[in-house]
Order: structure tokens, then C-alpha cells, then sequence
């Protein structure tokens, strides 16, 4: 009798599986077994990483987003109209870093905000590249536009006069009242007639004695080159001479037409040994480089006051010019008109009337002390008719050569 109820195996042994037992092939068998599986990560630990993952983009997104809308508006900031509605002028000295510069135009009110006109000045490159000066900033000008400027360096200029005729002295002045120019006035003045006549340019900050220089150096060379081009047989003996004449001729008279002949009056005067008996010399005399006063006529005892200047009283020049004179007086004494004229009196107009001879001119002198004459009966009459009174109505003419 079977006691093994399975019907298979030996001593009552079931096999390892219910199913049929398959034979493994020669590959089969000789295969490695599979290894055990690593542990599968939980679902709360792979929510933590999306979760820190998603956080770190989110916030790299934000950072890029407000840094765009920053330059967006910042850029628009920079550009758009500044809110000085009058404009201003704006010194930037030297060395002045962009943060100290963009303070001092957000204080000044040209500017709304320092910080993004530091920012725009880096954001172009232009850190070192603005330029000291003064700068003249235009109404509702933006920061950009400011930046431009004062990368340009066109500052605002300047501008001296000195016109034809001043004495140094009265020169010198001009420059030491000149608020925008710096520093002290020379410590020596300069020569009489040695300061060009003319009309400088300069920024804020240029000195006093740059000026005085360019003003000797410019008169120095054109003093040189008119007097290299000359008429021959001038009856000048040098240089210094050719100036004090040239001086005196720029005080008798300011038309451009008038300068070559009234040279030649003074040059045929000092060809034949005669007095100048000009006027200017007699002012100069009494009163130096300072000038007359404006209400300080010149009187009859005047002309006979000894003094080294008074061409009434001495023969030949000065001992020195008289003033600065311009190129027009100088070309004149240079290159003076072919004429015999020997006198020049006013005409009542501005201008003069010449003659060759003594007479002529005395006919010359009876006109014009007629028309002062009837100048001062006229004003008198007008006086009279308006109820006011005028004792020094008319004037005369001391100047005329005699």
C-alpha cells in the first residue's frame, strides 16, 4: 500500500513548488543569480526635494523679474526729463569721483536720484569719463543728457575785454573785478602799452596772471609784426617808439578811417621838428594810467602844464605810451597816408577836419568854435524854454594841432 499520498519524492517529501519543475539549460545554470533590489525612497522624502528644487527656481525667477523691471524703470528714470525746470550752471572741480558728482546734482536739485545716475554712469562705461569744468545744464535735462555733457567737457566759457585804448592800468582792473577768473594779480605791473587790445575766452578757474600773460605775449608778437612791415624812412627810432605814437593816435581818435591820417599828421609833425600838441598827452600827464574823471573837464591852464608827458610843452614823444593800442593804430603809424597835413581839428561830429597849412586849419578851428558856439546858444534857448538852467552847456576842443 502507497502511504505517500503526493505519489512523488522520496520519504514523504513534498517538492519546493506545486508547479511542474522545469530544468534549467547549460546558460541557465551558469547565469548569476539576481542581486537584492536597492530600497525604494519614500514618497515624503521625493516631495521635499521637488518641493526645495521648485523654491530655489521660483525664487531665481523673482530675483531675474524684479532685476529686469529695476533696469526697466531705472533705465527710464535715467532717460526721461530731470526736474530742474530752470536749468543751472554746475562746477565739477578735478578729481571729483561720479558718486561725489551725482550728490551734488541730486542736492542742487538737476538730478532725482543720485544712486541711479551712479548706476547709469557705470552702466555706459562712463566712470572715469567725466571731465572737470563748469557746465551750463539746460532745463529738464535728463541724466543722461547730463552725463553726455560732462563727458564732453565743453564747459562754459568766458569772455575778458579789454578794448582798444585802456591803460594797463585800467586793464588790470577789468581782469583783478573778473569773478570767474582765480589766484592774485601780478605781483609788478606791466609796461604801459604792453597788453593786447582784445577779447579773451576762458573757463572758470583760469588765473589772473594766465590772462596778464597771453595779453603780454599777444601784444609783444603783433607789436613785432607790423613793425617788420613798415613803410621805409618813418621818422621813429625804434620800437618803443613806434608804440607811444601808435598809443596817442588810438587816443585822438576812434574811426577806422581817420587812424592812417592822423598818423601821418603826427609823423609829418616829428619829420619837421614840430610839437605834437595832442590832448591825450596832457590827460595822461595830470593823471597817470588812472584815466581823467568822467567829470574833470580839461581847462585852458592845463595845456601849459609841465609835466613829461604834455606834447604842448615838450618836443617829440613821451617817455612812454600813453595806453594800449589796438592792431587798426598800429597799422596806421605802420603805414601811415601819403599827405602834407600838418593839423586836425573836431568837426562836431566824431570826427576830424585836416589842413596842410596854418591858415586852413585856423578856418578850421573858426567853424568849429561857431558851431559850439550855437550847440550852447541852443541848449540855452531850451533850457529857458523848459525852466531849467545849464551853465555848462557847449565844451570845446583843446586837441586841435596848432
Amino acid at each position: 500500500m502507497n502511504t505517500n499520498p503526493a505519489g512523488n519524492g522520496e520519504f514523504g517529501q513534498r517538492p519546493p513548488t506545486s508547479g511542474p519543475i522545469v530544468p534549467k539549460t547549460a546558460s541557465e545554470a551558469l547565469r548569476p543569480e539576481a542581486g537584492t533590489p536597492p530600497p525604494k525612497r519614500s514618497r515624503a522624502s521625493r516631495s521635499q526635494v521637488v518641493v526645495f528644487m521648485n523654491f530655489v527656481i521660483s525664487s531665481v525667477m523673482l530675483v531675474v523679474l524684479a532685476a529686469g523691471v529695476a533696469v526697466y524703470f531705472g533705465k527710464q528714470e535715467f532717460t526721461e526729463p530731470g526736474p530742474s525746470a530752470n536749468g543751472d550752471t554746475f562746477l565739477v572741480k578735478p578729481n571729483t569721483g561720479v558718486q561725489d558728482i551725482a550728490d551734488q546734482l541730486e542736492r542742487r536739485g538737476l538730478i532725482s536720484d543720485a544712486r541711479v545716475f551712479r548706476l547709469g554712469v557705470r552702466a555706459f562705461g562712463n566712470d572715469s569719463a567725466l571731465k572737470a569744468g563748469e557746465y551750463e545744464i539746460k532745463p529738464r535735462a535728463s541724466m543722461r543728457d547730463i552725463m553726455e555733457l560732462l563727458k564732453s567737457g565743453k564747459s562754459v566759457m568766458y569772455s575778458l575785454t579789454i578794448p582798444e585804448g585802456l591803460t594797463v592800468d585800467q586793464a588790470l582792473q577789468r581782469i583783478a573785478e573778473e569773478t570767474a577768473l582765480s589766484g592774485d594779480m601780478p605781483a609788478t605791473t606791466p609796461p604801459e602799452g604792453s597788453l593786447a587790445t582784445d577779447t579773451l575766452r576762458f573757463t572758470r578757474g583760469a588765473t589772473r596772471q594766465q590772462m596778464v600773460d597771453k595779453l603780454l605775449a599777444d601784444q609783444k608778437k603783433l607789436v613785432d609784426d607790423v613793425w617788420e612791415r613798415r613803410a621805409p624812412d618813418l621818422p621813429l627810432a625804434n620800437v618803443e617808439e613806434f608804440v607811444t605814437l601808435a598809443s596817442i593816435v588810438e587816443k585822438e581818435t576812434g574811426k577806422g578811417d581817420e587812424r592812417s591820417r592822423v598818423a601821418a599828421v603826427f609823423l609829418n609833425r616829428l619829420a619837421k621838428g614840430m610839437r605834437l600838441q595832442s590832448d591825450p598827452t596832457i590827460i595822461y600827464g595830470l593823471f597817470g594810467g588812472k584815466g581823467k574823471p568822467a567829470d574833470r573837464p580839461i581847462y585852458q591852464s592845463d595845456i601849459q602844464k609841465q609835466t613829461p608827458y604834455n606834447t604842448y610843452v615838450i618836443n617829440g614823444l613821451p617817455p612812454t605810451p600813453i595806453a594800449n593800442p589796438g592792431r587798426a593804430a598800429l597799422e596806421a603809424v605802420a603805414n601811415p597816408s601819403k599827405t602834407a597835413d600838418l593839423y586836425f581839428v573836431a568837426d562836431g561830429t566824431g570826427g576830424h577836419v585836416f589842413a596842410a597849412t596854418l591858415d586852413e586849419h585856423n578856418e578850421n578851428v573858426a567853424r568849429y568854435r561857431a558851431l559850439l558856439k550855437k550847440q550852447a546858444d541852443d541848449a540855452a534857448k531850451a533850457a529857458k524854454t523848459t525852466g531849467t538852467g545849464d551853465s555848462n552847456a557847449g565844451g570845446g576842443d583843446a586837441g586841435a594841432a596848432q
